[in-house]
């Protein structure tokens, strides 16, 4: 049976990097270098590389994603049975959401990184590269979206956090664990969820600035009453526990809605944002009553993505509810 055809896209992150002679380590590897240093990867499947850019995480763009969701999209087109995304670990969960965001097809995606450099004791990137590999090569893994794969641990784009700043432990999915486990070379799927609708292309070249302010306890909200005349063309508002604002912001967050589209997210770790429950000006009832747009289950990074991206989509303002819906 022939080996599934892989491609190894390296963006840099902690994966690619080496001491410098200032100090501190920096991205020098190529996605060739790292294929070279992984045992049994060439057994695993056929690799093909690809470096477009050597950067930290912190420093990848959208308009960086949205090339490279492009890319992708193109090259499965062919005869490559997947692929897997290298980066830093800062940013894995917001680049798995916005490619799942925007590819649409079968074939599997995987991003993966490193939470210690190559030089590091007990490097987790060779094992990190390896399990990616095998998942995006797996029959199992097919129509499940982009995927993040660390630790062994197989997780959905729309689920995935970093969860601890040090640990090669740090991804989780705390709403509903992993999707599945890389185990005696092999992915194992124990659960398939399901995606949410795919971004039409193609995109604006023209920028989407989106806000994404934290509330707190005292915010009086000239953050918030500032922003369209600051140029942004929308705003994620990381809401107190289940959707809520201090209740002197209400009024504020009805303006806003009058001239921007703002989506309501939870600062909490995890959980979706309610509905139905507080009734209180400010609570979660009053602010979607004002027109502000539910989150759901999604973080308030990947909320202020996808609003990006409906934006430079051109979709219709009254059409935004059902990309931020639970699947």
């Amino acid at each position: 049976m022939p080996l599934p055809r892989i491609l190894l896209l390296s963006l840099g992150g902690t994966i690619t990097m080496t001491r410098s002679l200032e100090g501190g380590i920096v991205p020098t590897l190529t996605a060739a270098d790292l294929a070279a240093s992984v045992p049994g990867l060439a057994a695993a499947a056929q690799i093909e590389t690809l470096s477009p850019l050597r950067r930290p995480s912190a420093g990848l763009t959208l308009d960086d994603l949205i090339g490279v969701a492009r890319t992708l999209d193109e090259r499965l087109a062919g005869d490559l049975d997947g692929a897997v995304v290298i980066q830093g670990t800062d940013t894995i969960e917001e680049t798995a959401f916005v490619l799942d965001s925007l590819i649409a097809r079968d074939k599997p995606v995987v991003v993966t990184g490193a939470m210690r450099g190559p030089e590091s004791a007990g490097a987790d990137g060779p094992g990190n590269l390896l399990a990616a590999a095998i998942v995006a090569g797996s029959a199992a893994a097919r129509g499940l979206g982009v995927l993040a794969v660390l630790n062994d641990e197989i997780h959905a784009a729309r689920l995935v956090q970093k969860a601890h700043t040090a640990l090669p432990s740090a991804f989780r999915s705390p709403l509903a664990g992993p999707v599945g486990l890389v185990i005696e070379g092999e992915a194992r799927i124990v659960l398939r969820p399901r995606r949410g609708p795919v971004v039409a292309v193609p995109l604006a070249e023209a920028p989407a600035p989106v806000a994404l302010l934290k509330m707190g306890i005292g915010d009086d909200g000239r953050l918030l009453a500032a922003l369209p005349d600051l140029g942004f063309a929308g705003v994620v508002i990381e809401g107190m526990g289940a959707g809520h604002v201090p209740e002197a912001l209400a009024e504020i967050v009805s303006a806003l809605v009058a001239r921007i589209p703002v989506v309501l997210a939870s600062r909490a770790a995890t959980g979706p944002v309610f509905s139905r429950t507080y009734g209180y000006p400010g609570g979660e009832i009053d602010l979607l009553a004002r027109g502000v747009l539910s989150a759901g289950i999604l973080s308030g990074v990947k909320a202020r993505l996808l609003l990006q991206l409906l934006l430079l989509a051109g979709v219709d303002r009254a059409a935004h509810a059902p990309y931020f819906a639970d699947p």
